[in-house]
């Protein structure tokens, strides 16, 4: 789960870092710019590049409504705007990156820190590699803030920063983040350290041990029985089970289409899960068809099919291709049949079917 900026700058507040001075500001709210004479316009999306694509704007107090307006009409890589997040701007002296993530081939979380902030960690990389440290934590000793300074020492930075780093550790971990980043991390020209950015991503297997209520991504998440991922292609893909689902996307990827989505109904699902699912997957208006795939074991076929049917009667124009085959297959089928639905016992016949049906359909 990914927290908005100004989200994030508030958890950092309550650890110690400094921010810089900020306001929040939604579309339709009438403000002026009185806190400061200049100031740095943000725009509240959860992509990463927000600067690249020109979600950030530098304002005064002249044409500050001129620059929110703008802003809010803009969309960034696909989101729109419709919260800012209004900050001081900084009399910037350095900038450094800092983050923590986990090392997926280490196993374990990693602080990456370069005397080089506010541009792509991998431009650093491969330009700069001397200029980044990375420290491994172990996890089965205590992170204790000599530790920070350490890595601050070793970076040729002021000793300040070390605090920063152990601050972010515990933030890290406290929270059960999979990344805490800071880029940039300055110092300003009165020689103070602030968190001129903030990103913060949560575990959401955590959940029974964090609150995550206050968060905006949270709120508007869907209380869901079943996984959805959105993809960018055009054909829904539902499965009950991860891997034959993920089985069924490499299928129809052979007949030159692409998924809009990986649903996997789970075992189990009724009649109610399924409609549930084909009703989600609907809702994307890219969707020109949809490609199921069933191998019923503790889920029923004739549940699986008695929800084709009801949802069809809403949506005679989404093409379908049905795999269905297991428990109550007989059952199932003959459902499909009297609606006059096709069906499959092959996966491979299934996704061809589709694939056919679409390109008769262009």
């Amino acid at each position: 789960m990914k927290l908005h900026e100004y989200e994030a700058k508030k958890i950092f507040k309550k650890y110690g870092i400094d921010v810089p001075k900020s306001f929040l500001i939604k579309k339709g709210d009438d403000v002026e710019l009185k806190e400061f004479d200049e100031a740095v316009l943000k725009a509240q999306v959860l992509v990463g590049g927000r600067g690249k694509a020109g979600g950030i704007l530098f304002t005064n107090k002249e044409n500050f409504k001129e620059k929110v307006e703008e802003l809010f009409n803009k969309e960034i890589k696909g989101e729109k705007v419709d919260k800012i997040l209004v900050e001081e701007k900084l009399r910037i002296k350095k900038e450094y990156y800092l983050s923590i993530t986990i090392d997926r081939n280490e196993k374990k979380p990693v602080i990456i820190f370069s005397s080089e902030g506010g541009v792509d960690i991998e431009e650093i990389a491969e330009k700069h590699p001397e200029k980044i440290i990375k420290y491994y934590v172990d996890i089965k000793k205590p992170f204790l803030p000599y530790i920070g300074r350490e890595i601050a020492k070793k970076a040729g930075v002021e000793i300040k920063v070390g605090d920063i780093i152990y601050k972010v550790y515990k933030i890290f971990k406290e929270l059960d983040a999979t990344l805490v980043e800071i880029n940039p991390l300055v110092i300003t020209e009165d020689n103070k350290i602030y968190a001129a950015d903030a990103v913060i991503h949560l575990d959401d297997d955590s959940y029974f041990r964090q609150d995550f209520s206050e968060f905006e991504e949270y709120k508007n998440k869907e209380n869901l029985p079943f996984a959805y991922v959105e993809l960018d292609g055009d054909v829904a893909v539902i499965g009950n089970g991860a891997g034959l689902t993920l089985a069924s996307m490499d299928t129809i990827y052979d007949f030159g289409l692409k998924p809009a989505c990986f649903l996997d109904i789970g075992g189990g699902a009724d009649e109610e899960t399924t409609k549930l699912a084909l009703k989600k997957v609907l809702e994307n208006k890219k969707v020109k068809g949809i490609f199921i795939n069933v191998l019923g074991g503790i889920t029923r076929c004739d549940e699986v099919a008695k929800a084709i049917v009801e949802i069809l009667k809403d949506n005679p124009n989404i093409k379908f291709s049905v795999r269905l085959t297991g428990t109550n297959e007989e059952l199932g089928r003959k459902i499909l049949e009297e609606a006059n639905i096709p069906y499959s016992t092959s996966m491979y016949e299934a996704g061809k079917r589709l694939a056919e049906s679409l390109r008769f359909s262009l």
